[in-house]
C-alpha cells in the first residue's frame, strides 16, 4: 500500500514538475537555513563541552561597588589563594592561580615565534584535562619547565623530539620542554592556551606578584577551581562569598563578593550587571533558533498552499477515490505520502545547499563547524526533522482535499466556498508578517552597527600601528628605537603605552583631590605613557598642555580625559592634585598639566570611561606605537620598520597590528549577527517570493478564460495586472501593520542593552513597507503582466 502511496505522488510530482520545482526548491531552501541555524545552535551549546567534568569547573569571580554601582569580574588579588586553600580547600578538588593570558616570545636555535598561553600553578593539566602526546602531565611541577601544545611544538621543532629540549622564552630565561598536549579544540574557553609555565616561574621573575601576596587590593591574578565530588557548586559559591571581606578591612567598604562562576555559563550567559548575571551570547541563540523556526514555517506555507490552491483540480480524483471505496484516512495517508517525497527530495537538496555554504558560513560566522556525517544521533534527529517537516507541511492539506464530498464533485456542483481561501491569505499574511520584520530587524541592527562606527573616536587610528614589547629586550631602548624609526623615514612620531589603544588593561583608586566628596570611591582607568603619546594618536589636548621632555617635573605629572574631569568634579583641573591616600607609603601626588579629549578604549557602545595618563618614569611599557609615513605606502613602511627592530632585536619575531584593524573586531559580534540576519532575511523573503509566484501563477491560470473575455471587452494591460495583483498587495498591508508593532517590541528591547544607541525612526518602518510592497510587486506582475499579454483568442477557443 505504502509502495502504491509513493508511486501515485511520484506520478503526480512528474505532472506538475513546475509546482513541484517551487514546493522542493522552497522547502529545500527553509530546509538549509534551518540545517545551518541548527549545526550553528548545537555548536554554541557544545562550547566547553571538551571538559568531562564540565558541571564542576568554575572560575571564581568578584563583585565590588563603587558609588552605588556593582562591577563584577575575574580580577581577583592574590592573597584569596591562600584564604581559599585553608579554609575552605576540601570543597575544591583543584585550585589554580593563573596569569592572563598574554603572548609569549620563544626561540629555539634559529626558530623564534610569538604564541600565546598562560603561566599557571601545577594542577592546571589536570583540571584542563590536557591530552598529552609526549612527555608527562605533571608538566609543571619544575619552576623552568613548560608545556607545549602540538601545534606550537611542531612549529619550533619540526619533526624532532621536543621533550627535554631548552627554549628561551622573552629573550630573558631558558625552559626546559616536559610534555607536548593536544591542541584544545576551537570551540572551548582554553583553545588560544598554546604553552603553559609554572606559577611559581611567575613569581620568581616579578616583583609586583611577589609584593601583591599580601596585597588585598591588588585585583590582577586569576583563579580557576574544580570541585570535589562530593561538593555542590551553589553552596560553595555561598560559603566563600564574603571570604575578602571578613579578612580585609581596607577593601570591605567595596563591599567585596567572592563567587563561583560555573563553566557551563562562561560563554552564553557571561553578561553581568549591577552585580546580576544578565545572560549574554544565550541571546543570539534563541534570536537564530527563532529565525530558523520561522524559516522553516515560512517554506512549509508555500506547500500548504499550493495544495490547497490546487485543490479543485484535485477535487475529481479525490471524487473517484471515495466512490470506489477510499476512506477518508487513505486519502490522508495518500496527501502525507506526497508530502513525504517532496520533503524528503528537498532535504537532500538542502544537505548539498549547507555542503556547498557550510565553509563559507564558518567564515563569516567564525566557527569550524563540520558536517556530522558519522553522528548517529544527527541522523536520527534528521528522520524526526523530515517527518516533522512532512507532517507539517502537508497536514493541512490533507485534511482539507479528504474531505471533499465525492457527490458534490462528481455532479460538478462542488464549489471552494466563499472562504475557502481564507486559510491561504492567512498564511500569506504570516508569511510577509515574518519577512518584513526580519526586513526591519536587521535595518536596525546594521543601523546601530553604523551609529556606533560613526562614533567620534577621539584619536585618528588611521595609519597608526602598534607593536607589543614583551620583553626586557625592550626596556630602556625607547629612545634610542624612537630615533631609528623616525631617522628611517617610515614613521612620523612614536610613543610608548602600557595598554593598548583599544583597550584598558589597568584602573586604580586610592586618591584624594580637592573637593573630592566624603566617601566617594573612585575608579580610574591607568595607562602609562610616554610624553610623545598624544601627538602619535593625534589626540587633542582640550585644556593645559601636553607633556614635555623640557620639563623634568613632568615625570610626576598626569593627563586626564574630559569625562574624568567631570568625575572628579573639577571646573579647572589645571595644577591640580591627585594624591595617594596611602598614609603608611604614599606615592608622590601627581599634577594635572592637561585636559585631552575623550578616545574610546572600551565598548563603542559604552560611554567613555573616566582615564588618567601618567609619564611613563621607568620607560618599559608594553607597546610601541608608532605614526607611519602618509607620504608612503603601508607596505613600504613596515617593511622598513621591520628592517629596523630586526636588526635590534635579532631574537623576537616582529609583530604587529593597525589599530584600526583593532577597534574594528570591536564590532565584529554585531557585524556577524547583522550580517548573518541580512542573509536569512533574504533567504525569508526568497521563500515567500516563491510561494508568491506559485500562488499568482496558480490564480493566473484559473482565471484565463476570464482574462480572455476581459480582453475582448477592451480590459488593457494595466486592468488585468490591476485584477490579479491588488490582493496580494492588500495582504502585504496587513502583513505591514502587523510586523511593525511587534518589530519595534522586539528591537527596543534589544537596542537597551547598549547604553550608546541609535533611536528607532519612522523611516525604518516605512522603508521596509515600500521594500515589501516593492518585492510584491515584482513577484506577482512576471505572471500578471504575462498573462495580460496572452492572446484571448487561445484562451476562448473551447467555448
Amino acid at each position: 500500500m505504502f509502495k502504491n502511496y509513493l508511486k501515485i505522488a511520484w506520478r503526480n510530482l512528474k505532472k506538475n514538475m513546475g509546482y513541484s520545482a517551487i514546493n522542493i526548491g522552497g522547502l529545500a531552501l527553509g530546509m538549509a537555513v534551518t540545517l545551518i541555524i541548527g549545526l550553528w545552535v548545537n555548536d554554541e551549546l557544545a562550547y566547553n563541552n571538551y571538559f568531562k567534568k564540565k558541571d564542576k569547573i568554575a572560575q571564581v569571580y568578584q563583585s565590588q561597588t563603587f558609588n552605588g554601582e556593582t562591577g563584577t569580574g575575574q580580577a581577583l588579588p592574590r592573597p584569596l589563594e591562600k584564604a581559599l586553600r585553608e579554609g575552605y580547600g576540601d570543597n575544591f578538588k583543584y585550585l589554580v592561580m593563573a596569569s592572563w593570558t598574554n603572548d609569549l616570545y620563544l626561540k629555539y636555535g634559529d626558530k623564534s615565534l610569538s604564541r600565546p598561553g598562560n603561566y599557571m600553578q601545577r594542577e592546571a593539566p589536570e583540571l584542563l584535562e590536557l591530552e598529552i602526546i609526549k612527555g608527562e602531565k605533571d608538566g609543571l611541577r619544575e619552576i623552568n619547565s613548560i608545556m607545549l601544545s602540538e601545534s606550537t611544538a611542531e612549529a619550533l621543532f619540526g619533526k624532532e623530539d621536543p621533550i627535554g629540549k631548552v627554549i628561551k622564552a622573552s629573550n630573558q630565561y631558558d625552559l626546559m620542554v616536559t610534555a607536548v598536549y593536544r591542541d584544545i579544540p576551537f570551540n572551548n574557553s582554553f583553545n588560544d592556551t598554546e604553552y603553559l609555565i609554572p606559577w611559581d616561574q611567575y613569581v620568581a621573575y616579578r616583583e609586583w606578584v611577589q609584593e601583591a601576596e599580601d596585597n588585598w587590593g591588588n585585583n590582577s591574578f586569576q583563579m580557576f577551581v574544580q570541585l570535589a565530588d562530593n561538593a555542590n557548586m551553589d553552596r560553595v559559591s555561598a560559603t566563600i562569598r564574603d571570604v575578602k571581606k571578613n579578612l580585609n578591612e581596607d577593601t570591605a567598604e567595596f563591599n567585596p563578593q567572592i563567587f563561583l562562576f560555573p563553566m557551563k555559563d562562561w560563554y552564553l550567559r557571561g553578561n553581568f550587571e549591577n552585580g546580576k548575571q544578565v545572560g549574554g551570547r544565550i541571546k543570539y541563540v534563541w534570536l537564530f533558533g527563532i529565525i530558523g523556526a520561522f524559516v522553516l514555517l515560512l517554506a512549509c506555507i508555500n506547500f500548504m498552499n499550493l495544495s490547497t490552491a490546487r485543490s479543485e483540480k484535485r477535487s475529481k480524483e479525490v471524487g473517484i477515490r471515495k466512490s470506489i471505496g477510499s476512506q477518508r484516512r487513505q486519502l490522508i495517508y495518500q496527501f502525507l505520502s506526497e508530502s513525504f517525497l517532496v520533503v524528503l527530495f528537498a532535504y537532500v537538496l538542502a544537505i548539498l545547499i549547507v555542503l556547498l555554504s557550510l565553509n563559507g558560513f564558518n567564515d563569516l560566522a567564525r566557527k569550524e563547524i563540520a558536517f556530522p556525517w558519522s553522528n548517529g544521533t544527527f541522523w536520527v534527529v534528521s528522520l524526526a526533522f523530515v517527518l516533522f517537516t512532512a507532517l507539517l507541511a502537508g497536514s493541512y492539506p490533507a485534511l482539507y482535499l479528504s474531505s471533499f464530498r465525492p457527490v458534490d464533485v462528481l455532479k460538478g456542483t462542488f464549489k471552494a466556498g466563499k472562504y475557502a481561501g481564507l486559510p491561504r491569505k492567512i498564511l500569506v499574511v504570516l508569511q510577509f508578517t515574518v519577512s518584513v520584520a526580519f526586513i526591519i530587524g536587521t535595518v536596525i541592527v546594521m543601523q546601530q552597527i553604523n551609529h556606533a562606527k560613526n562614533r567620534p573616536v577621539g584619536y585618528d587610528k588611521e595609519g597608526l600601528i602598534q607593536i607589543p614589547t614583551f620583553s626586557e629586550d625592550f626596556f630602556g631602548k625607547y629612545d634610542l628605537m624612537r630615533d631609528e624609526f623616525l631617522a628611517s623615514g617610515a614613521a612620523i612620531e612614536m610613543s610608548t603605552s602600557s595598554s593598548p589603544t583599544t583597550r584598558i588593561w589597568s584602573n586604580r583608586g586610592g586618591f584624594t583631590w580637592e573637593g573630592k566628596p566624603e566617601g566617594f570611591q573612585e575608579d580610574l582607568a591607568w595607562t602609562e605613557i610616554s610624553p610623545e603619546y598624544a601627538k602619535s594618536l593625534n589626540l587633542k589636548i582640550i585644556e593645559g598642555r601636553d607633556f614635555s621632555r623640557e620639563f623634568a617635573s613632568d615625570s610626576l605629572g598626569v593627563l586626564i580625559n574630559e569625562t574624568a574631569k567631570k568625575y572628579l568634579g573639577m571646573a579647572n583641573p589645571i595644577g591640580k592634585f591627585l594624591k595617594d591616600d596611602d598614609e603608611e607609603d604614599p606615592s608622590p601626588p601627581l599634577k594635572i598639566i592637561g585636559v585631552v579629549q575623550d578616545m574610546i578604549a572600551q565598548s563603542p557602545y559604552e560611554p567613555v570611561k573616566q582615564g588618567v595618563y601618567v609619564y611613563d618614569r621607568f620607560n618599559n611599557s608594553s607597546f610601541y606605537n608608532l605614526r607611519l609615513n602618509p607620504n608612503q605606502s603601508a607596505s613600504q613602511n613596515l617593511a622598513t620598520i621591520e628592517r629596523v627592530f630586526t636588526e635590534h632585536f635579532p631574537d623576537i619575531p616582529f609583530q604587529y597590528d593597525f589599530v584600526d584593524d583593532e577597534y574594528g573586531e570591536k564590532f565584529a559580534a554585531e557585524e556577524r549577527i547583522g550580517t548573518l540576519s541580512g542573509i536569512f532575511t533574504a533567504l525569508a523573503i526568497l521563500i515567500s517570493c516563491l510561494g508568491l509566484f506559485g500562488l499568482t501563477s496558480f490564480v493566473a491560470e484559473q482565471r484565463t478564460k476570464e482574462i480572455g473575455v476581459r480582453k475582448v471587452l477592451g480590459a488593457s494591460v494595466f486592468n488585468v495586472w490591476n485584477m490579479l495583483s491588488k490582493d496580494f498587495l492588500k495582504l502585504v498591508i496587513i502583513s505591514c501593520f502587523i510586523a511593525i508593532p511587534i518589530s519595534y517590541y522586539v528591537m527596543n528591547g534589544w537596542l537597551q542593552d547598549y547604553p550608546y544607541r541609535v533611536i528607532l525612526e519612522w523611516w525604518i518602518f516605512v522603508l521596509a513597507v515600500i521594500g515589501a510592497l516593492a518585492i510584491t510587486i515584482l513577484t506577482v506582475s512576471f505572471q500578471a503582466i504575462k498573462a495580460a499579454n496572452a492572446n484571448p483568442v487561445n484562451s476562448l477557443r473551447t467555448e
